[in-house]
């Protein structure tokens, strides 16, 4: 095909004791954008290494502008105009955006580096993208959304003819996520290829043009972008998900958390709310409102400067992870990699690293009796790996999210903080998680849940708890929760100093539009 920059024929790759792949198809035309979609697990990111040459297939064949190639590092990749953005933001924090940009490929002039051209090349480039930074700004500064457009102008330097994106829109704003389809649409335009990665079903339609879907590894389905979701869904969990939110609601009883007058000076203020046993409590609010230092000040992680948390009627001391492990608090964290996993450690190690003091007895550790709790909990929260031995850096997100939940429930936690709790988390896996949540609420635990997905919000909530610049806007039982009244509340102008935490508001009452943007929904 005249129009073909990529194809790949019967692709396989093992692992000891795992086929990653197996017989995977797949093309990429010029000017389109392909997505590539399937459950964590499936295959997607094994491919993607394929081509940007950190791994090679054991069978089959890549076919790169007519012609069959080789691809045995990232070199070679590059040298084929293939460029990568992965999820995890391949930059340099110290060095400038324009050297990240020509890292490794600095014009030079007399032998040293021609920082005058490097800095214009790269500002032709972040013009290009759209994106108003400095080339000589420190990518430590920059927010998410200006790294992924710095990513873009490095594969543009590389003049990419495909360029392969990997959850590109997993942690930006509505705003955020349209700026970047604009690119996404002007480089289709300019002809460049796209392999498009997302588990946001609703982005297929507004910005695709084919879907390859890949199931267990195997190539199971190409269909147009137009494709309903519903069929989506069952091409890549093999089975239709008939509730996407199954919530179900046992009887309340008493209030397991308690938070009280909860301030930290220019950061969150006068927070005041409860959970009961068997409840989920979802917290709802804008980029920037304050919901996960609250939590993370409610855990002890953070310092707060006035109010109390108790915990089943008892108070906690303040600043102090460990007495609200004690007390039966288990936090979640938004960055699982970064703050919930230890990724070099097996899934054993991390499964019983909340329990490992309390398995500790003369300094000695009951190895046998973590690694039966261990196995008891990855059987039951159906951890998909090779075996208990496995470093968790190799589960795919769905499977590492069970596991950093699996140690809590070792923990036989009161009261599960969950922030994010399906960020990059494909449709199945979702699913699974709240069947999770449900047995938990079922066993007579509390759930605090903030998420930025607000149907899962709505659809997962008892009641919901919105904030807006740092405080409690308002509260919204189940059955009053809808989009349109969240987001009064959370874009409402905040309440002065003086005022207590505010009753449950109207979601008709006028509201004023802040500069903050408004979370997505999927």
């Amino acid at each position: 095909m005249r129009n073909e920059l990529l194809r790949i024929e019967g692709i396989r790759k093992t692992f000891p004791g795992v086929v990653a792949l197996d017989g995977v198809d797949f093309d990429l035309r010029r000017g389109e954008v392909h997505v590539l979609l399937g459950e964590n697990g499936a295959g997607k990111s094994t491919l993607i290494k394929m081509l940007s040459g950190a791994y090679r297939p054991d069978a089959g064949r890549v076919v790169v502008g007519g012609e069959e190639v080789r691809i045995h590092g990232a070199q070679d990749s590059e040298r084929l105009g293939i460029a990568t953005i992965y999820q995890e933001f391949n930059l340099v924090p110290d060095l400038t955006v324009a050297e990240n940009i020509f890292l490794g490929r600095q014009p030079r002039r007399f032998g040293l580096i021609d920082r005058k051209r490097m800095e214009a090349d790269a500002t032709e480039l972040l013009e290009r993208v759209g994106v108003n930074v400095s080339p000589r700004a420190r990518v430590r500064e920059l927010g998410i959304a200006r790294l992924q457009m710095v990513e873009i102008a490095k594969a543009l330097s590389l003049d990419a003819r495909v360029l392969i994106m990997d959850e590109p829109t997993a942690v930006l704003t509505s705003e955020e996520v349209d700026k970047l389809f604009a690119i996404v649409r002007r480089l289709r335009e300019d002809g460049v290829g796209i392999v498009f990665i997302t588990h946001h079903l609703e982005e297929i339609a507004a910005l695709g043009d084919r879907v390859t879907v890949i199931r267990d590894g195997r190539s199971v389905g190409q269909v147009p972008a137009s494709t309903p979701e519903d069929e989506l869904v069952r091409l890549m969990v093999g089975r239709s998900i008939e509730q996407q939110y199954p919530r179900e609601r046992p009887d309340t009883g008493e209030a397991l958390l308690h938070v009280e007058g909860l301030t930290r000076d220019g950061v969150f203020h006068d927070v005041s709310f409860e959970v009961r046993a068997g409840e989920v409590v979802g917290v709802a609010g804008l980029v920037g409102a304050g919901r996960t230092e609250v939590v993370r000040a409610v855990f002890g992680a953070d310092p707060y400067d006035k109010g109390l948390v108790k915990v089943a009627g008892a108070e906690l001391r303040r600043h102090d992870v460990n007495a609200a492990m004690r007390a039966g608090i288990g936090l979640v964290p938004e960055d699982r990699k970064g703050q919930g996993l230890v990724l070099d450690a097996s899934v054993a190690e991390n499964l019983g690293l909340v329990t490992l003091r309390g398995a500790t007895r003369g300094g000695f550790v009951d190895l046998k009796g973590q690694h039966e709790a261990a196995a008891r909990i990855a059987e039951q929260l159906g951890v998909r790996m090779a075996g208990l031995h496995q470093h968790v850096r190799t589960l795919s997100g769905g499977n590492q999210q069970k596991v950093v939940i699996g140690k809590w429930l070792l923990a036989d936690t009161k009261v599960l903080i969950l922030d994010e709790p399906t960020r990059g988390i494909d449709v199945g896996a979702k699913v699974e998680i709240y069947q999770l949540i449900n047995e938990l609420t079922a066993a007579g635990a509390a759930v605090l849940m903030i998420s930025s997905d607000l149907p899962e919000v709505l659809g997962m909530s008892d009641r919901v708890l919105v904030m807006a610049q740092g405080r409690i806007a308002g509260e919204l039982p189940a059955a009053e929760a809808t989009q349109d009244a969240v987001m009064a509340l959370a874009v409402s102008a905040p309440t002065t100093a003086s005022e207590s935490t505010p009753l449950p508001a109207s979601a008709t009452e006028k509201t004023e539009k802040t500069e903050v943007e408004a979370p997505r929904g999927h």
